[in-house]
């Protein structure tokens, strides 16, 4: 049988070796399975972990189709299980709140598939205490996460959250999926490769955390995975076996290392921006479309700040106040401009970079440079993936997306090459220029 885990069966075990600190490393998700077919096998894998429980199975009508029913009627021949398929599903507190309704009386909760009905469901057993576990129906990189995406009045925020005891990947399945989740799901995590160099600067800048566990592992399998585009594209098994595998390693950044910056800097603000304020504009793109949309975007940037011979010059940060107020409103500006203080630039602190960039600047890109991938293979592969690469393709108002690239680094607390750009007046050339922007 093929082995399509890799990695991942070291790291559930705990005997996966860091290089970095010669460090063992185990994960807080007891199961991890990818597999040709897991049809037959649900009640084994469920009663490891969920034994003797009453389980509630969750889906959605169209998850219930592609792999709920099948699940149920397995797992109903030897555990005590019923099954709810939530009519109007939506990843905000107040379907949290629904659930934790409907799953009263249950101990253990079974999600099968969508990040709407997998964030939700972790994030109500999280408040329950509850344990849950996760089947999926595409390969993306969400289910392995200890965090949920929840939206507060419109707001969306990654909450801390706990993982799931198992999560289970049937490649029959996802060979099924439509051709636009796969090739969402590769654009979401092809961003390592733009939040990597995003973080680094970040922690180089202002001394953030920083963390290379997951990029050690992504490395293993992420050049192979982007020459693979094609196959991928055409449903071949052993293609989309890698994708999920590295989606998975994806999704457990922040078990390694508490945050999700590994694989959420700027791209992901883009996309966040694009959910909270295009209304009617919304052309109905998922999170991962956006997010592939959004890394060709700051890979651009990003190659052409980081090969420049000479270093920009700064300026103290401006925050357009004005403008972000009639964007978000009043309330909502002042808690954002708290989060963003932290990651402004001053006088003081302005002159210290120019100072340095200007003696340093070669120092300075060497190492964001080593871990940045040149523009033009990103959109080759994503074009041969299938993927959609310009806001024209997903049908995102462009004087909108131009917007989100302007914005969007006002609405986190994260500093990616958008501040940077920003900061040194290069954004708004970017953005008016002759580029996908």
């Amino acid at each position: 049988m093929t082995d399509y885990n890799g990695v991942l069966s070291e790291l559930v075990s705990g005997s996966w070796v860091s290089p970095i600190n010669n460090k063992r490393v185990r994960i807080p998700i007891k199961q991890i399975e990818i597999a040709q077919s897991l049809d037959g096998q649900e009640a084994e894998l469920i009663e490891k972990n969920h034994h003797k429980d009453d389980i509630l199975m969750v889906c959605d009508k169209f998850t219930y189709d592609a792999l709920g029913k099948r699940i149920y009627d397995n797992l109903n021949k030897e555990l005590s299980i019923k099954e709810y398929v939530w009519e109007k599903p939506i990843s905000s507190i107040e379907g949290v709140e629904h659930l934790r309704e409907v799953s009263k009386k249950y101990d253990s909760l079974i999600a099968v598939g969508s990040g709407t009905i997998n964030d939700s469901v972790k994030y109500a057993t999280f408040l329950d205490k509850k344990k849950y576990s996760v089947f999926a129906t595409t390969p993306m990189n969400a289910y392995t996460t200890p965090t949920a995406s929840i939206s507060f009045d419109g707001v969306k925020k990654s909450l801390t959250a706990h993982s799931a005891q198992g999560v289970f990947f049937d490649l029959s399945i996802l060979s099924k999926c439509p051709r636009r989740f796969t090739a969402a799901a590769f654009a979401d995590v092809i961003c390592r490769t733009t939040s990597q160099v995003d973080w680094l600067m970040s922690n180089m800048l202002l001394k953030t955390t920083y963390d290379e566990t997951s990029y050690v592992l992504l490395d293993l399998y992420e050049d192979a995975m982007i020459d693979a585009a094609t196959q991928i594209r055409s449903g071949d098994i052993s293609a989309l076996g890698m994708l999920t595998r590295i989606a998975a390693i994806m999704g457990l950044g922040t078990s390694f290392t508490g945050t999700t910056h590994s694989g959420s800097m700027a791209e992901h603000g883009i996309s966040h921006y694009i959910d909270m304020f295009a209304k009617d504009k919304h052309p109905g793109t998922s999170h991962g479309e956006q997010v592939g949309i959004a890394t060709l975007t700051i890979s651009k940037l990003q190659n052409t700040i980081l090969n420049s011979d000479a270093p920009p010059f700064f300026e103290k940060t401006n925050i357009p106040e004005k403008e972000l107020m009639s964007l978000m409103g009043t309330e909502m500006y002042q808690t954002i401009r708290d989060q963003v203080n932290i990651k402004m630039f001053d006088q003081r602190k302005v002159d210290g970079l120019n100072d340095y960039l200007s003696s340093n600047w070669s120092d300075f890109v060497r190492p964001l440079k080593q871990v940045m991938v040149g523009y033009d293979r990103l959109w080759d592969s994503m074009g041969n993936c299938g993927a959609f690469r310009t806001p024209d393709d997903a049908g995102i108002d462009k004087d909108f997306y131009r917007d989100a690239v302007r914005y969007s680094r006002f609405i986190r607390d994260r500093y990616t090459i958008l501040d940077f750009a920003g900061d040194s007046r290069l954004l708004e050339s970017f953005i008016e220029g002759e580029n996908d922007a």
